[in-house]
């Protein structure tokens, strides 16, 4: 059994701050906020190399644009997501609490759609097909899960549900904190960060068939997710929702799977010579 140290959430803090007469408290660095800058220069990083390659349909320079584009579609999808699918009987009756992003609260399915809604307005910008876009935009993604999810875990939020494994881990923000929980985070983080990257990545070296690599990231994702999910606590506010064993993460991952394998499995008529 592992027992998690209540780790400081602020990595750096710098206040207070001042600017001439008005004090604006002190100014901190939060490890999730490390995270999610890790996550946003890889992914920048590694969509170079992407539009470097003889088929992409973008220069590094496009990348450049894009990526700035694919954070403010982040941001936005995956607050306004966490307010819809997670908790939105609060943020109707509180609706200015969306903008709170410091209280915490982000959704990797709205992410996903801000991140698509981003990708499809750049893409008509540019005249890019919405499908070849996203299977740009499908190696970028894991290792910001993968960062993200070590975020959850150094903060101590998203457990697992209760094991009496030798690998059990006592955090201490539980509710229940003296019971050994599944570091489902750290499951997350494996198989969607890293496993799903590997496959990812080594699948988008061969030119396929668009909508193909978007497909298997949908489809991976969707199937991990799901299956940690039987380790992974459920939203308090939520419960299971469905079928009384299905949370809201599996319902969300659903579609994903399905669209995921009509894009994998979709017949596509040969290129013309």
């Amino acid at each position: 059994m592992i027992i998690l140290p209540e780790i400081d959430p602020v990595a750096i803090a710098l206040g207070p701050f001042s600017l001439g007469s008005l004090s604006l408290g002190p100014l901190e660095v939060r490890w999730y906020g490390l995270a999610y800058a890790v996550g946003f220069i890889l992914a920048w990083w590694l969509g170079r190399v992407i539009a470097r390659r003889e088929h992409s349909p973008l220069t590094p320079e496009d990348m450049d644009d894009l990526i700035t584009w694919l954070i403010l579609g982040l941001i936005l999808g995956g607050r306004l997501g966490y307010a819809l699918f997670y908790n939105a009987e609060h943020y109707l009756a509180h609706p200015f609490d969306i903008i709170k992003t410091w209280q915490g609260g982000m959704s990797f399915h709205g992410g996903l759609l801000g991140v698509l809604g981003a990708g499809w307005l750049y893409g008509r910008k540019k005249g890019i097909a919405f499908l070849d876009i996203g299977d740009i935009l499908a190696p970028l993604a894991s290792p910001g899960l993968f960062f993200g999810r070590l975020g959850n875990f150094v903060n101590g939020e998203l457990w697992g549900r209760p094991t009496d494994g030798p690998y059990g881990v006592l955090f201490p923000q539980a509710a229940a904190g003296g019971v050994p929980r599944h570091a489902s985070q750290l499951y997350e983080a494996t198989l969607e960060g890293l496993v799903l990257f590997v496959l990812v990545w080594m699948y988008a070296r061969t030119p396929r068939a668009t909508g193909r690599v978007g497909g298997l990231f949908l489809t991976g994702y969707g199937a991990f997710r799901f299956l940690v999910e039987f380790a992974r606590q459920p939203d308090t506010q939520l419960g299971f929702i469905a079928l009384d064993w299905m949370t809201m993460g599996q319902l969300l991952c659903v579609p994903m799977v399905i669209f995921g394998l009509w894009l994998l499995l979709r017949p596509v008529a040969p290129d013309r010579p």
